[in-house]
């Protein structure tokens, strides 16, 4: 009888909720001893689970749950066993079921998620499996959120039978290595929590274009919710913002073309690159969803980078067209920069095809938004997941800059590793001043909360301190993404009111700086999270969140992430970070191979990419940086970290801004010099401050060389080949430290 139910169930669930599974030829049928663990985001889950599990398990059930008159229905027909959580011996019952070969459903989070992201992981359930032997089956409920029968009303919009995707990863054993106790609880608790997050993120579906993902979040959180807005005050919703692109897209397929111009964006072929030149603003979004709807690839370029640096992006990334805004050349005083680019590409402003904007345009833009995914097809052809998405440009930090190229894959899967960690959820409301043309600005701080359906809020620069604190004030905003330079910045200048509505503060791009991390809790109350990333990772690979935060690391590395660390001599503590994951790039774009990007590959094969980042890993897992590895100086045969010297400098004079740089000794092999702004810096000081610190004097620089200001990229960080040619300049008349340059 119960197994008939259980079809009958199955077959009614899949026609009203299209339910779709993913990996269930992972069930493992002759697994004497299973235990189903998935996260919890309705009171549909355990039907779910009932219906399309092949073998009915025994669901472990609150006692005070199971009280409700709605609840006995369903366990009238099910297997369950009913346990307190508050009563010490309820493992002991769900350990004997397991050790009896029963199959046991449990839900580890212990209650019904109020934020739609994963709640507390208990340990429980781990200990559980560990005493009985007992392998875990992890599966991910997505969808069920967006039911009536979910806690979520008033944080997303509930309908009555949504699209529900059960993803089911293969079957797995914790493995403890301390003994009975504390210790071996705590691993066995971390390793669940572990297997949850990574859940998480496969339960998204990274395997689609970038617009596809789009469109399923407008139909999870419907059309008109306002997701989008800029400091021209543009307010979108996904319908709104699909119309413009879609009405875009047809203005930049058959732009006028001056005589003499070069080609405009409808010549080439599907996947041909166009470049992108503009704030942070509504405007770019639609631009950026406009190429992706007619198969184009943006390049996004690096608006505060020098003529030279953008003609080589353009000749790097085979770019014939750029598209930008005449508002925006004049604020930001970028007129030389497009008087070069216009001689040797077409360079469009908006402002030139509103006119052409017409009514029937507009409107065919609307007609397309009633039916988007099927104009997105006709529009852009067969677009897949591997395909590129979009072309950043690295910093440069060590180097010429190079171009990245994301895939749809990279991009979405640096979304669903995000969302995994960080709780960010619809009810929030994100400001992102960090340009697009930085992987943190554009994947982070913009395509994460879009994707999550979060109101986000563009602001056109980072750098007006005095601005973003009062916009945070006036809009109510609950997360806040920076660097440790423009975070510093914000700090100083805000009023100790001005966040009071954040909740979450990421920062990454830069090392965070104590006086930052001390100034935001001491003014704020105000705990900023950490994390790091590459461009090449899309960029995220490790962060620091509400659930799991340890200070002075960067967090715990993302789910979908492998990695190995290789031994560097002179350094016993840790290794060279190289990583493969589906957010890493698919490969540098080098001005001698521009139709063919160079994969990433290290000697243990394709696909793994070495960060450069020389790090420790923990016992727990979280992730401690000590340095870049062109950023440590040899001396006298030891490994000096540049960083490290930094951070001396840094505590000591916390109000101004240091670099560290090595050169050629003739004695030592290196030496160390600082750059600092401090007017009075003096190298004794730094001396003193080591003795103190129990460093050695390798870490005190030769040379401390006082300058006004230190060259900054756009995103904050040092221009470190700005840096370098300055120090050599300087080095070389050797000034004593106090002296202005």
């Amino acid at each position: 009888m119960r197994h008939v139910l259980q079809r009958l169930a199955r077959g009614l669930l899949r026609r009203l909720f299209r339910v779709e599974l993913r990996g269930w030829e992972h069930y493992p049928h002759d697994e004497p001893r299973l235990l189903v663990v998935a996260n919890h985001v309705s009171y549909l889950d355990g039907a779910l689970l009932a219906a399309f599990l092949p073998d009915m398990p025994i669901f472990v059930i609150n006692t005070h749950m199971a009280r409700h008159w709605w609840v006995k229905p369903f366990i009238a027909v099910t297997r369950h066993v009913s346990i307190d959580p508050t009563n010490s011996h309820y493992l002991k019952t769900l350990i004997q079921h397991l050790k009896a070969g029963e199959r046991v459903a449990v839900f580890p989070e212990g209650r019904i998620s109020v934020t739609g992201a994963l709640m507390k992981i208990y340990e429980g359930p781990a200990l559980a499996a560990d005493k009985a032997g007992a392998a875990l089956l992890p599966v991910y409920i997505e969808g069920a959120q967006y039911s009536l029968l979910s806690r979520l009303g008033g944080i997303v919009r509930r309908r009555l039978l949504p699209r529900i995707r059960l993803t089911m990863l293969p079957p797995r054993r914790l493995v403890a290595t301390a003994g009975n106790g504390r210790a071996r609880r705590r691993q066995l608790g971390r390793q669940l929590d572990d297997l949850m997050v990574e859940l998480a993120y496969a339960g998204m579906n990274i395997d689609q274009p970038l617009a596809s993902a789009m469109l399923e979040t407008w139909e999870r959180h419907g059309g008109s919710r306002v997701i989008l807005e800029d400091a021209q005050e543009q307010r979108l919703g996904w319908r709104a913002l699909f119309a413009r692109a879609f009405a875009l897209a047809d203005l930049l397929e058959r732009p006028p073309r001056p005589v003499g111009e070069g080609l405009g964006v409808s010549a080439g072929r599907p996947g041909m690159r166009v470049g992108l030149l503009l704030p942070n603003s509504a405007a770019a979004v639609i631009a950026i969803l406009a190429l992706h709807l007619r198969g184009r690839v943006p390049v996004i370029l690096n608006f505060s980078a020098g003529s030279n640096e953008l003609l080589g992006a353009c000749h790097t990334a085979q770019v014939r067209t750029v598209l930008t805004s005449r508002v925006f050349i004049a604020t930001a005083n970028l007129d030389a920069q497009v008087a070069a680019l216009s001689e040797q590409v077409t360079v469009l402003f908006l402002e030139d095809l509103k006119p052409r904007a017409t009514l029937s345009v507009r409107l065919w833009g609307l007609v397309r938004a009633l039916l988007p995914a099927w104009s997105f097809r006709r529009m852009a052809g067969p677009v897949r997941a591997d395909d590129p998405a979009v072309i950043l440009f690295t910093s440069g930090s060590e180097r010429e800059p190079k171009g990245v190229v994301l895939t749809h894959r990279n991009l979405l899967a640096n979304v669903a590793q995000a969302r995994a960690m960080l709780d960010i959820t619809a009810c929030d409301a994100i400001l992102n001043a960090l340009p697009v043309f930085h992987a943190f600005g554009l994947t982070t701080a913009t395509l994460t909360p879009l994707l999550l359906g979060t109101r986000v809020l563009l602001y056109p620069s980072p750098l007006h301190y005095h601005i973003i604190p009062e916009l945070a004030y006036e809009r109510r905003v609950t997360v806040l993404f920076g660097t440790n330079t423009f975070l510093m910045g914000y700090g100083r200048h805000a009023d100790s009111y001005d966040f009071f509505n954040v909740r979450l503060v990421v920062m990454g791009a830069e090392p965070l700086r104590e006086e930052t991390r001390r100034l935001w809790m001491e003014k704020f109350g105000i705990r900023i999270s950490e994390g790091y990333g590459l461009t090449e990772a899309s960029p995220v690979l490790a962060t620091n969140s509400r659930r799991h935060h340890r200070g002075g690391t960067v967090g715990k590395l993302v789910p979908g992430i492998d990695h190995y660390l290789e031994p560097i001599a002179g350094i016993a503590d840790g290794g060279l970070l190289c990583v493969r994951g589906a957010n890493v790039m698919a490969g540098y774009l080098l001005p001698g191979q521009p139709d063919r990007p160079r994969p990433p590959q290290t000697d243990r094969g394709p696909g793994w990419y070495d960060t450069g980042d020389i790090v420790r890993i923990d016992a727990d897992g979280f992730v401690i940086i000590l340095g870049r590895a062109k950023r440590f100086a040899k001396l006298g045969g030891e490994m000096i970290s540049l960083a490290t010297v930094e951070r001396l400098a840094a505590d000591r004079w916390p109000e101004d801004q240091h670099v560290a740089f090595n050169l050629p000794d003739p004695v030592k092999g290196e030496s160390i010099v600082l750059l600092t702004t401090r007017q009075d810096a003096a190298r004794s000081e730094l001396v003193a401050a080591a003795h103190r610190e129990g460093l050695s004097e390798l870490y005190i620089p030769r040379q401390v060389l006082i300058v006004r200001e230190i060259p900054l990229l756009g995103s904050g960080k040092p221009d470190y080949p700005g840096v370098r040619r300055l120090v050599e300049c300087l080095s070389a008349s050797s000034p004593p430290a106090g002296e202005d340059l």
